[in-house]
Parts: C-alpha cells; structure tokens; sequence
C-alpha cells in the first residue's frame, strides 16, 4: 500500500497542469507553419495565376476540412515567398468563373479573349493544384485492461491483501492508436495563351497521427499528436513550388 501511495504522488506530479501544458504546447508548436526555403528565391519569376484545384479524395474528413480554395491559397502564399508575381483571384471578380471553363476546358480562343483585361492581360502561366489521393491506408491499435489479472490476483492471494492488491492490478489501463495517411498532389502548369499544359509534377507524403492513455489508481494521463492533415497538404504545396522554382522560374 505505501508503494501504491508512492506511485500515485509520482502518478500526479508527472501529470498535473503545468506539465500536460507544456506537452499540449510542443505539440502545438509542432503544428505552426514552417517556411521553406527556395533556391531562386532572389530571381523574380513570370506572373501567374493560381485557379482552384481538384480534390478527388471521397473521404469526408479530407473533403470535410479542404476544399480546392483552400489549396489554392496555400499555393498563392508559397509562389510569393518563392518571388512569383500573383494574380489574386479575388482581383477577378465574376470573371473568375470564366477563366476557370476556359482552362478547364483548353479553350484559347476563349483565354485570348480574357488576355484583353488589364489585370489579367500580364499573366503568363496558369497554375492548378490538384489533390489526387487522400485516404488513410492503415491503422492499428493496442491496449492493456488490468481487471482481469486484478480478479485473479485476489482471488490467488485471498483477504484483505489480496483485495488491496487485486484493486491495484485492475486498476491499471492503458491505451494506443495510430493511423497512417497518404495524400497525393499533382501541380500543372500551362501556358495562359494557348490552355497547353508546360509541365506538371506529382509528390506523395505520408502522415502519421497517434494517441495513447494510461490510468492508475484514478490517475489518468493522455496525450495526442502527429502531423495534421493541414500541414501535410501545405507542405506539398512546398514541395511542388520548391520544384516550380527551380526548374520553370526561367521558362
């Protein structure tokens, strides 16, 4: 019993507030937003314009948090910190919609219409980013339930002590999980006069997110991390602008 009060006073100093703040605190610093660096960064690049992808993943929780604004707006922010003039769409107005069918459907009589806007007339590439594939591809679980052995401790020792004892053992629980993600991105790049397709490229990263519990003596203890679904899907974004930066930044 002295050794099960020990455990406990250890259980609540390891796990009060302070530390379950700071935990929860370098998991969310792990979360923020990390700029990359791009090779020619100090070369000015053409102008171009980012449209509003494909995302043709079919699992709610990716469609549920993306939506193919949300990518492009990854996208505008890298290809400016890499030293792209931007066309905001938002600058667009209604004719968003018009340049959208006309490179959706590689219609150069329709886009050498739209070069004769003054905000668009400069623009030399159209740029999309389409999310190919996005699903969780494993998963796998674990966990330990103390009340089995905790019955059978007692009956084993019998008595008081062997109640006491039998109380500890079932006490104790544990658990862990983990799932594991893929998501693809293909970016396009094409020619704003003609709707001909210059270049694309294709990158896929996994993410892993996990959790884990653990409960003694009505001590519990838990704790969740990993990579988000957000932050992977920027961090392709980098990774195809890293690639549009170096290899198309002078075509």
């Amino acid at each position: 019993m002295v050794l099960a009060a020990v455990a406990v006073a250890g259980c609540q100093q390891t796990t009060g507030g302070g530390s379950s703040a700071a935990v929860a605190q370098q998991s969310a610093a792990q979360q923020m937003y990390q700029p990359v660096g791009y090779m020619n960064q100090n070369v000015r690049g053409v102008p171009v314009l980012v449209l509003p992808g494909d995302v043709r993943s079919n699992h709610a929780s990716f469609t549920q948090r993306f939506a193919p604004n949300n990518i492009a707006d990854y996208a505008e922010l890298e290809l400016g910190r890499a030293n792209f003039p931007v066309l905001e769409r938002r600058e667009l107005g209604p004719v968003l919609r018009e340049v959208e069918l006309a490179y959706n459907l590689g219609d150069p009589n329709a886009a050498r219409r739209l070069f004769q806007l003054g905000k668009f007339r400069t623009t030399k590439y159209i740029l999309k980013f389409d999310v190919l594939r996005a699903e969780p591809v494993a998963q796998a679980a674990q966990g330990f339930d103390g009340r089995a052995m905790g019955n059978l401790l007692g009956a084993a020792i019998g008595g008081r002590g062997g109640y006491a004892a039998g109380t500890v053992a079932g006490s104790v629980q544990t658990g862990e999980s983990a799932q594991v993600w893929i998501v693809g991105l293909r970016y396009r790049i094409i020619d704003a006069s003609t709707t001909e397709q210059v270049a694309t490229g294709y990158f896929e990263q996994t993410m892993q997110q996990g959790a884990q519990s653990t409960s003694f003596l009505g001590v519990s203890q838990a704790s969740a991390g990993g990579q988000t679904l957000d932050q992977l899907v920027q961090r392709l974004v980098q990774q195809s602008v890293q690639e549009i930066d170096a290899r198309y930044k002078g075509v």
